[in-house]
């Protein structure tokens, strides 16, 4: 039996939780969704999947992604919350020994980013926040302190977790990129009406920081597009859409909106992998149709 899960900090959480209430020896296999939907993921019989898509060779499955719902009879719970993580706590909530509700109620702030200004633009001051921050995905070299992670949520407040000394390397180095973001951000951004494009294309790394930042930066956009490239090959091409947390305006539903461009995610955020020789199609549709910004299903392309 193995945990198969996505690197952000729900994904941490999840598997946390799931740990605690299954007898799960296995180390935990850390994917992106688009692998999931594709299916490049050896799924095993007793596997459990949380926080990504569905796959049928799996024997539980934990999600709140609204393009993930499925119809047929599974193993599991999903639901439309806040975090998969609180998804799978009201699942087992008898099994724990710990009591991991402040945990869980930090967990869908953060990744259903019901933020206040204050908590984007200074972090630091946050405990869940900045921790949160510390786990950037799309990198396995990290594994090793998102294993690290999930074996302190199990065991600590958050006060200890926060003094461990590789978590404290993570967060101080957290504060000091979040600088560098910021200029990054405003130097590679351009605002279309009210639509904000950050394209890191141009960059041999992605840079990494605060993904709320854009938000406070930008007050006059409604929703935000990132390009990247996701490998150093340059063959694909990832956006990420998201409604601006502050300026609640988007009407489109993003999750249905990127499930036509090879992706999906929720009604207020989500993200698309495509081959870069559809990125110029690709991208102009959806910047379009955000621009369009009507509450209709998003068109086929």
């Amino acid at each position: 039996m193995r945990i198969i899960t996505r690197p952000d900090f729900d994904g941490v959480v999840c598997a946390s939780l799931l740990y605690e209430a299954e007898h799960i020896e296995h180390p935990v296999k850390w994917v992106e969704p688009n692998e999931v939907q594709k299916g490049l993921i050896d799924v095993l019989e007793g596997d459990i999947i949380a926080n990504l898509p569905f796959d049928e060779r799996c024997t539980l499955w934990f999600d709140h992604h609204h393009t993930n719902r499925i119809d047929k009879p599974f193993k599991g719970a999903f639901k439309i919350a806040p975090s998969a993580a609180g998804v799978i706590y009201e699942y087992y909530k008898d099994r724990f020994r710990r009591d991991y509700s402040e945990l869980v109620k930090e967990t869908d702030k953060i990744d259903s980013a019901n933020l206040s200004l204050d908590e984007v633009d200074h972090p630091e001051k946050y405990s869940y926040v900045l921790l949160s921050m510390t786990v950037l995905g799309r990198d396995e070299y990290d594994e090793p302190y998102w294993n690290r992670l999930v074996k302190l949520l199990r065991k600590y407040d958050i006060g200890a977790v926060l003094n461990d000394p590789e978590v404290k390397k993570r967060c101080q180095a957290v504060v000091e990129k979040n600088k560098i973001f910021k200029d990054i951000l405003q130097k590679n951004t351009k605002v279309i009406q009210h639509v904000s494009v950050t394209d890191f294309r141009s960059f041999d790394k992605t840079p990494t920081g605060n993904r709320f930042l854009v938000y406070s930066l930008f007050p006059e956009s409604i929703v935000s597009v990132k390009i990247r490239y996701p490998g150093d090959d340059k063959e694909k091409v990832s956006v990420s859409v998201g409604h601006s947390i502050f300026n609640r305006n988007c009407q489109v539903n993003v999750g249905q909106m990127l499930a036509k461009f090879e992706g999906g995610g929720h009604r207020g955020a989500g993200s698309c992998t495509f081959h870069a020789s559809k990125a110029e199609e690709y991208i102009g549709k959806i910047i379009d149709i955000l621009l369009k910004n009507e509450p209709i299903d998003a068109p086929d392309v």
